[in-house]
């Protein structure tokens, strides 16, 4: 009989959103929140989705592994922290998305430093 996951590293299985492509499983001992990164295999992946997958034991739904669905990505250099979440680029300039995939509309690729359409939040 499978042991509770709570304590242990959760298998999660890495998937590439475009293809639907399974890269693999990884055990992790954190929830990936869309907009964090993994790295997985050498490559570093933007998590865009997660499901759960439970499994009924003795009357309860018990959490028994997850999916992520990933994109590849590069880990952004510059992130500032808002309400408890960290989003990509210089939040106190008014362009920013404030979202943990996307930078701003008007240079989405960065970087914010020293980014002629910088403008203070009002």
């Amino acid at each position: 009989m499978d042991k509770p996951l709570q304590g242990m590293d959760l298998p999660t299985e890495v998937i590439l959103t475009a293809s639907k492509e399974s890269l693999g499983v990884i055990y992790l001992d954190w929830v990936p929140q869309p907009g964090t990164y993994v790295d997985f295999q050498g490559q570093t992946y933007a998590v865009l989705e997660r499901c759960h997958r439970y499994q009924l034991r003795s009357g309860r739904y018990v959490l028994q592994r997850m999916a992520i669905y990933v994109q590849v990505a590069e880990r952004p250099s510059e992130k500032s922290l808002i309400d408890g979440r960290w989003v990509v680029g210089d939040a106190s300039c008014a362009f920013n998305a404030r979202s943990e995939l996307v930078r701003c509309a008007v240079l989405p690729m960065g970087p914010c430093q020293d980014c002629r359409f910088y403008e203070a939040l009002a």
